[in-house]
């Protein structure tokens, strides 16, 4: 005890953990400031072109929405790249020079569509690549000597990144508005090359931990291993497989039908039928696709998981178990980033049509969420937490998620009964929307930062990387309904029955999310109540 002690009273702080900090600030400012201000920017400069109103509205969602599609998909390649290949520093290198050319093409291409949605790709694989890197390379820095010092680091990183985020939604959103689009992305353009000059700077001082070699007892290995496997006492059948098998079909004829709606229309062939996914862009196809294959790969797995024991270890196959009984919960959060991530392009566009000072930008509400993320959390563990449990309640990660995704819901019914006034010609002030942001940023900090803590303990060390990822990729699929949304009141039929039910269209799909929302609270609860929780922290 006197050794462990002395050991914690002398450890230091690794050196070099200054460059990755100040890494992150920058390059969440950079991130934060361009993406805040991209719906702004698509309506009133790139998407002229489109028909105003609703529908240039609805284009401009589109981009943002599948923009964050990527983000939170390419942290599966990321990730795979920086276990298998070339290490989480180099990762985070390489894909932060991709980075900074897709800023660079955002400032330079801002009147050209290709140019700029190849500057959105090009960020999408950057920002999404390193970030299952970043928080893993920061705690390779630490050793048992120093390791309880891990724990102010990370709250120093989570503070700088809503630190850098809300300086980012003040500042950006007015060059945007007095220096113009060069300037308001040119900005975050040098924000990321600084964050890559320091996190560069620093590399000598870095502790560099090798890729792995390929693990025998990998998660995907024994997924494949347990669809395979026929051995069982009672039969031989693979039912496991016959369901990946028609996933694996779905997305195939979902892909390939869409690509040959593509070739067919270049060549004046209309194929597009209301009823299958060739109607839709690519993204969304494909992400439905990929939905259709997780699902049935997913669902195959946990039938024959029991016939791998003793090919692989007992604690691997339970791991496998543990990921997979998790992605249902983390199909149920999909609802709440659905709406969480719409305060970027809905709530933007409602803010425009409040009223406002001259100097101030609707893009700047967004500092709102940061800001109440700093006050809120410390809040919560000091103040709301220890109250609950001295009244007796029992207050768990799943209880805090349930909770969560309804507090998002009814955020979404106070923008929709603002939007019922606007859509009535009533005018009233822009401070209205602090009472939605307050409310969906509480649900934010109870569902994101609960359900990181959550995920984490529920896989074991060797597939911490695996859950981590698909927690990140049910983002993409939360954006995924809104695009899905988007594309319905596209159709003028669905059009047509909303307004005959006294809605306006965005009015009417805020209090469907906002339905959503509770629904997805509702069954979550359910299952919640019957998830058993393990816990896979180290001894």
């Amino acid at each position: 005890m006197t050794v462990s002690t002395s050991v914690a009273t002398t450890a230091r702080l690794p050196s070099q953990i200054p460059f990755i900090i100040g890494n992150e600030g920058c390059e969440r400012f950079s991130f934060y400031g361009m993406r805040n201000v991209l719906t702004t920017f698509l309506i009133t400069y790139l998407l002229l072109d489109v028909a105003p109103g609703v529908e240039r509205e609805t284009a401009a969602k589109d981009v943002m929405h599948t923009f964050i599609i990527g983000v939170y998909f390419f942290p599966l390649l990321g990730g795979w790249i920086a276990d298998r290949f070339i290490g989480k520093y180099n990762t985070i290198f390489y894909l932060s020079l991709v980075y900074c050319a897709g800023q660079a093409f955002l400032a330079v291409f801002d009147r050209s569509k290709p140019g700029f949605y190849l500057g959105l790709g090009l960020i999408a694989l950057g920002s999404g690549g390193i970030k299952p890197c970043v928080a893993s390379f920061v705690g390779d820095q630490f050793t048992q000597s120093n390791k309880h010092l891990a724990k102010v680091v990370f709250d120093a990183f989570y503070w700088i990144i809503n630190f850098g985020s809300f300086f980012a939604s003040l500042l950006i959103p007015l060059l945007l508005k007095t220096l113009g689009p060069g300037v308001a992305f040119g900005v975050p353009g040098v924000l990321m090359f600084a964050a890559t000059v320091v996190l560069w700077w620093g590399r000598p001082q870095y502790v560099m931990v090798p890729a792995r070699p390929d693990d025998p007892h990998a998660f995907s290995r024994i997924v494949l291993d347990a669809l395979r496997s026929t051995a069982t006492t009672t039969t031989q059948a693979r039912p496991g497989l016959l369901i990946a098998c028609f996933g694996v079909l779905i997305a195939a004829v979902a892909l390939l039908r869409k690509g040959a709606t593509e070739i067919a229309a270049t060549l004046g062939i209309d194929l597009s039928t209301p009823w299958l996914t060739t109607s839709l862009d690519f993204v969304p196809t494909f992400c439905l696709a990929l939905l259709a294959l997780l699902v049935c790969v997913g669902a195959g797995a946990w039938m024959q998981l029991e016939r791998v024991r003793g090919k692989h270890p007992d604690v691997d196959v339970d791991g496998v178990r543990s990921v997979l009984r998790v992605l249902v919960l983390f199909a149920l959060v999909t609802p709440f980033w659905s709406l969480f991530d719409q305060k970027t392009s809905t709530w933007v566009i409602q803010a425009g049509l409040m009223t406002k000072p001259d100097w101030f930008q609707p893009s700047q509400m967004q500092a709102l969420n940061p800001l109440l993320v700093m006050l809120m959390i410390p809040f919560n563990n000091l103040v709301l937490y220890p109250a609950l449990r001295g009244a007796g309640v029992v207050v768990t990660p799943l209880k805090k998620m349930t909770v969560g995704i309804t507090f998002s819901g009814i955020a979404w019914v106070v923008v929709g009964l603002l939007q019922l006034r606007l859509d009535a010609g009533v005018g009233f002030t822009i401070l209205w929307q602090v009472l939605p942001y307050a409310i969906l940023t509480f649900g934010e900090v109870l569902v994101s930062a609960t359900g990181l803590e959550f995920a984490y303990s529920q896989a074991p060390p060797s597939m911490k990387g695996v859950l981590m990822s698909f927690w990140l990729l049910a983002v993409t699929m939360g954006n995924l309904w809104v695009l899905l949304a988007n594309a319905a009141v596209k159709n003028d039929d669905v059009t047509g029955l909303i307004i005959d039910c006294g809605f306006g269209v965005t009015a009417f799909q805020m209090f469907f999310f906002a339905g959503f929302a509770f629904a997805a609270a509702a069954v979550f609860g359910v299952v919640a109540s019957r998830y058993r929780v393990v816990d896979h922290y180290r001894a």
